[in-house]
């Protein structure tokens, strides 16, 4: 069976209602200090993968295309060849989650092309299929956003966290105190955060941070003051700030105003991947992406609408050290 049909199958497998893993420890940051996060580098990349050419005049997708995109974005983050980064950053004994965000339905969540991009490139560096994790805050959402429930053992996984569980232990650090989905409390030993871009009617805007709310069991709590200080402290909880180790922006479909729900006639096709390590650079540069839309339509900036993303500035202080929202001191690459 080809690859890529595996793949497929693999994600749309339905099976039992446990993730048939064992747990996993926590992952030492060694590789991550190298690629510049956390190191002190004096500067963040962002890299914008840009093509019409990954979407069909029918408004599917070319997953040829989505693929050679992801490789030009991560091969210009890290100036080496796409299949280094993929071996370097993770190994055969890997057990990796990817943390989509399904919340508003198939025309604005992470979508299942970019998944299996990722997906095919985990593969080829060594990780095992069943080592594959696939999940979000529930079931429904990723039904809603076009996957398919899998824990079928030996398969690709693909679960939520209403049947995956969370962590006996509330983790906390400043202002956040929360369970962790098992899927990155127990069981994986790296996640890459798969978000999209799109703004946010509490939080200013939803991208890199923001989606990491879809791991905690109470989310809720956390929207007011605008997220801040609150997006920063859970990005800071132990299991998510050792295990995080790569951020892919599904940025095919982006809007300016009216999120987190889909609104058409404030979306966009930036027909675009964001990559990055640095989850605040990325934010600072998503947060300036959906101010120069707004602006292009008449909107009023955030910060005027009263939902300025103060978070972002918050896990770049002393307190956090997150990464950089200083933009002199975050490099954005255009491919």
């Amino acid at each position: 069976m080809r690859r890529r049909r595996f793949i497929k199958t693999s994600i749309a497998m339905g099976g039992v209602t446990a993730v048939g893993l064992k747990p996993s420890p926590l992952y030492g940051r060694e590789r991550i200090a190298e690629t510049n996060f956390f190191s002190g580098a004096p500067t963040s990349r962002v890299v914008i993968a840009h093509s019409n050419d990954v979407r069909h005049t029918d408004h599917t997708f070319s997953q040829a295309k989505i693929s050679q995109l992801l490789d030009k974005a991560i091969a210009e983050l890290f100036q080496t060849s796409a299949e280094k980064v993929w071996s370097h950053l993770f190994s055969s004994s890997d057990i990796v989650g990817l943390k989509v965000n399904c919340l508003a339905g198939v025309n604005l969540s992470t979508r299942p092309v970019v998944v299996q991009a990722v997906i095919e490139r985990l593969l080829l560096a060594g990780v095992k299929e069943q080592n594959i994790i696939i999940f979000d805050r529930r079931n429904r959402d990723l039904m809603h956003a076009g996957y398919e429930i899998s824990t079928q053992r030996g398969k690709i996984q693909c679960i939520g966290n209403d049947a995956a569980g969370f962590s006996e232990q509330v983790f906390e650090f400043g202002a956040a105190g929360s369970q962790i989905s098992n899927v990155v409390s127990r069981y994986c030993s790296a996640v890459i955060n798969l978000p999209i871009l799109k703004d946010h009617g509490i939080v200013g805007i939803s991208c890199a941070m923001k989606n990491f709310f879809g791991v905690i069991n109470n989310p809720n709590k956390y929207h007011m003051n605008i997220g801040d200080p609150f997006v920063a402290d859970v990005n800071m909880l132990p299991p998510i700030r050792q295990k995080y180790r790569l951020t892919i922006c599904d940025a095919l479909t982006a809007q300016y105003e009216g999120g987190p729900p889909f609104m058409p006639n404030w979306s966009w096709p930036m027909n675009s991947l964001l990559v990055a390590t640095d989850m605040v650079a990325m934010d600072q540069i998503a947060w300036d992406i959906i101010e120069q839309k707004r602006a292009e339509n008449g909107l009023p900036s955030l910060e005027k609408a009263g939902r300025k993303p103060s978070y972002i500035a918050t896990a770049a202080d002393a307190t956090h050290r997150l990464g950089t929202n200083d933009r002199k001191h975050i490099e954005v690459v255009r491919v």
